[in-house]
């Protein structure tokens, strides 16, 4: 009744002396509620009414993009959405540039989107007209693309086939570096299938990858968006307009730039996704080819010492056979030989008897003197 009754029924009420709390009892009184109660729930009706046409605006853009997600998801399509992706971002750009002429801006934007320099002369560029510029740098991006792809496929091959033919019992899956200058996306893939596709399915399921991310992104940005813009129009009211209707164009609006930046910034990642290979500088490559060098000299080294050794070993071994056999063979000529118990005689020298020096012969040291007297004293 505070909210929906009318004034009477207050200063009726204040008039007659009610004070809070009393039950009151009228048929007038009775039917005053029931008029507030349906006033209430027409108001209620038209709350839910007003938020179910504010849902069915989030629900027609809820059901684009959750197609375009779920194609993406699948797979089976992702080829055709891409294409679609890129022509719709050359149109997209051919008609931002083709009024104003601008074809520095346009060089610029083409290199940010597409990485690459435009086809066409400024001249021609001038003469024009917006579909037939669309045309034409979709044709040139579609070409520009097949050959980046056909590239990643052929870096990724040689790995994918070592990885399936070495490993190809172990691994059922592969993650696969690929990135765009800014960002690394681990791509998964199967390995089987990328063995069989030679690689061309790596760049189906860096689509799929690139897709996702991107809508995810874009999605929950516009969502944030979305609930601002509902905050904001109630304010329309106040100026005497439908606040359906704003939110209507508003969100329209926003929808078609969050369409166009998500394809831009998917053609952006695809375009420039490559996977990352080292190059060899020439100071590296030097510097690698003596440290080879060096190390084929370490090897040969090493090997022509192991020769010299087994020689050595060889010859050691030799020489003590050789001994072996020496001693064999003086063993048996001893044995073979006449004599006692086998035993060899020794060959005795004859004495020979040195003449004595009498003590009073002279010294044979030529001193002259006596032998007794020089080296015989004592004797």
């Amino acid at each position: 009744m505070r909210l929906f009754a009318s004034e009477k029924i207050a200063n009726l009420m204040d008039k007659l002396g009610f004070k809070e709390g009393e039950v009151l009892e009228h048929s007038m009184l009775s039917k005053s509620v029931e008029r507030a109660q349906k006033k209430v729930e027409e108001n209620n009706f038209g709350i839910r009414k007003r938020l179910l046409e504010y849902d069915d605006v989030m629900n027609s853009q809820r059901n684009v993009i959750y197609t375009r997600r779920r194609h993406a998801l699948m797979g089976e399509r992702i080829g055709l959405d891409v294409l679609n992706t890129i022509y719709d971002t050359a149109i997209a750009i051919a008609d931002q540039f083709a009024d104003s002429l601008d074809y520095e801006g346009f060089k610029i934007e083409l290199f940010k989107t597409f990485a690459m320099e435009p086809p066409f002369t400024e001249d021609e560029f001038k003469g024009m007209k917006a579909d037939v510029l669309g045309e034409k740098l979709f044709e040139s991006a579609l070409a520009t693309y097949k050959q980046r792809t056909e590239r990643m496929a052929q870096v990724a091959n040689p790995v994918i086939k070592q990885v399936y033919e070495n490993q190809g019992a172990t691994y059922e899956n592969i993650m696969i570096p690929i990135t765009d200058g800014k960002r690394m996306y681990n791509v998964s893939c199967n390995l089987k299938e990328a063995y069989e596709t030679e690689s061309k399915s790596i760049v189906k399921a860096f689509q799929k990858r690139t897709v996702l991310l991107t809508i995810d992104e874009a999605w929950k940005e516009h969502l944030r968006e979305m609930d601002e813009l509902r905050h904001s129009v109630q304010n329309a009211s106040y100026e005497h307009k439908d606040p359906l209707l704003i939110y209507k164009l508003e969100s329209y609006n926003l929808f078609k730039d969050m369409v166009d930046v998500m394809n831009r910034k998917t053609v952006a990642i695809l375009m420039r996704g490559q996977i990352p290979v080292h190059t060899v500088t020439e100071e590296e490559r030097k510097e690698l080819e003596a440290r080879r060098a060096a190390m084929q000299a370490q090897m040969a080294a090493q090997q022509a010492a192991a020769i010299q050794a087994a020689a050595e070993a060889r010859q050691r071994i030799m020489i003590e056979k050789a001994k072996e056999e020496e001693h064999e063979d003086m063993s048996k000529y001893r044995a073979e030989k006449p004599g006692t118990d086998g035993e060899s005689t020794a060959t005795q020298e004859p004495v020979r008897a040195e003449k004595r020096v009498g003590r009073n012969d002279l010294c044979p040291c030529g001193s002259g003197k006596k032998y007794k007297n020089c080296h015989g004293q004592g004797l």
